[in-house]
């Protein structure tokens, strides 16, 4: 679905609704309020693109004079910095997200705060090109997340992505697989079939199939059906013209197509659908065969980084 709101409006709504929270104590109120500066009341999708990133300017202006210390400051830089990578500013959002570690590292912040922003630094890296920097400081990030949270968290299974996405980026096919494989059958469960990042890693892990040196007409067959399965849900719950859907949609295309291409190329013979492998089935319903790894060049990139926002904490451990 498309729309039209006056950003000024949203941002007003955004601060009246903080600002009454703080006032009256509304503790239990906070996470869900503040996430209306990234997040629309009515659909709960994130706003993206030049919005994102005129949201991302208001949220700062609105509490930059506060005490450097102040949650409320310190999560309006995380919005900032998302809203300019939301606009590609990436150099620009790079600064903002290496003076907010640095600053959280200065006042002493929980860990769990300073890995939600070396997640983005490293997301940012990765957006410029830093490649080897991004996928060292993601493992770093993922590491460390496994010890803090275990693997069943929100945490560890964005970070899970995002590294799994930097090992695809470098074409190190076979490890991003092993982890793919490991973490999104428990985004599955945790999260659900239709949760943003759970589509984002099916997506992925498809690229990862067909992309890879060798793949097989098994591979690319899977790869194939994950990615309709996935495109299928995501037009459902974010609307076609949604930048998820369409860039889903494009690779199901290509995917298509080299499948189509590689079957060309067997003897001509009766179709058999091949028997599926167990491994497999928590990827995709039915199997089918996966795309060459030359179907989009070896500079193909995974989809774009799971950004990280750190609330302000309520109390909870």
């Amino acid at each position: 679905t498309a729309g039209f709101a006056h950003v000024s409006c949203l941002a007003e709504q955004a601060k009246i609704l903080i600002a009454e929270a703080e006032e009256n104590n509304l503790t239990d109120k906070v996470n869900e309020r503040w996430q209306r500066w990234r997040t629309c009341s009515l659909c709960e999708q994130e706003y993206h693109g030049l919005v994102g990133c005129a949201l991302g300017w208001a949220c700062w202006k609105t509490y930059a004079g506060r005490p450097e210390e102040d949650m409320a400051r310190r999560f309006a830089m995380s919005v900032l910095g998302n809203g300019l990578s939301d606009a590609k500013h990436h150099k620009d959002a790079l600064s903002v997200r290496e003076a907010e570690l640095s600053l959280l590292r200065r006042i002493g912040a929980p860990q769990n705060d300073i890995l939600l922003v070396k997640g983005n630094v490293a997301n940012t890296y990765q957006l410029l090109e830093r490649r080897e920097d991004a996928l060292t400081l993601r493992r770093e990030v993922y590491s460390e997340c496994v010890n803090l949270h275990g693997e069943e968290h929100f945490d560890t299974i964005r970070e899970a992505n995002n590294y799994a996405s930097s090992l695809h980026n470098l074409r190190r096919f076979e490890e991003a697989k092993a982890l793919f494989r490991k973490m999104i059958p428990v985004a599955r469960r945790l999260l659900g079939e239709s949760h943003h990042l759970t589509l984002t890693m099916r997506w992925t892990y498809a690229l990862t199939l067909y992309r890879a040196d060798g793949a097989t007409l098994d591979d690319l067959c899977v790869a194939v059906t994950t990615l309709e399965e996935t495109k299928r849900i995501a037009r459902r719950v974010l609307g076609g013209a949604h930048p998820l859907v369409v860039d889903i949609g494009d690779e199901y295309r290509d995917a298509q197509a080299a499948f189509c291409a590689r079957e060309t190329l067997r003897p001509s013979r009766k179709y058999v659908k091949p028997r599926p492998d167990p491994k497999e089935l928590c990827f995709a319903t039915a199997t089918s065969r996966s795309a060459p790894s030359s179907a989009r060049g070896s500079a193909s990139e995974a989809p774009p980084p799971y950004y990280n926002i750190p609330l302000p904490q309520t109390g909870e451990s």
